[in-house]
């Protein structure tokens, strides 16, 4: 087991035994993680935010529960994607995301800004198109570096569920991308 593993196994047992600085160290290392994980996912900022934090409640509440069975990250990103799964089914409104509208800032110049940002634009507007387990899935793999099996613990299901909902979340995204890969390059 890697030492960074180690090290978040450790928190996680100390912050069973109700140590608030475990907690807070742990919060610091999965807030960016989830925060990418989360928005991805559900693209909508203020959904985020809470889902992130309730997220994190659930560690500090249930941080005994914590068995070894699996990454401390496939438990935490299970425990993250079951509440934003729960609070996309409340809130069904579409909702533009800010930060893929968003040029990139600094040394890029103005033409490849723009195409970072027409890229960013077509593959959140993809993306979005999606149903959330899908997304998830794709996030996951991409975006995370997880593997199937991991995602499935995360998700909840057969490693082959996840295998088909990325193969049809790939063919998806090359029918929305079509138009604009030669642009891309």
């Amino acid at each position: 087991m890697p030492k960074a593993e180690r090290d978040e196994v450790r928190l996680v047992s100390r912050i069973a035994a109700g140590d608030l600085r475990a907690f807070e160290d742990l919060y610091r290392v999965y807030y960016p993680r989830l925060s990418r994980f989360l928005g991805r996912m559900a693209r909508r900022p203020g959904i985020v935010e809470e889902v992130l934090n309730d997220t994190m409640l659930v560690v500090w509440r249930r941080a005994e529960g914590f068995n070894g069975g699996s990454k401390v990250s496939t438990w935490i990103f299970g425990i993250a994607y079951r509440k934003a799964l729960k609070s996309l089914a409340q809130f069904d409104e579409p909702v533009d995301d800010e930060a893929l509208q968003s040029c990139a800032d600094g040394a890029p110049g103005p033409e490849l800004q723009v195409n970072l940002w027409q890229l960013r634009e077509a593959l959140g507007t993809a993306l979005d198109s999606l149903p959330a387990e899908q997304r998830a899935v794709v996030d996951l793999t991409y975006f995370h570096g997880l593997n199937y099996r991991e995602i499935a613990q995360i998700v909840s299901c057969p490693v082959d569920t996840v295998k088909t909902r990325m193969f049809h979340a790939r063919r998806r995204l090359r029918v929305l991308l079509a138009g604009h890969r030669e642009d891309w390059l």
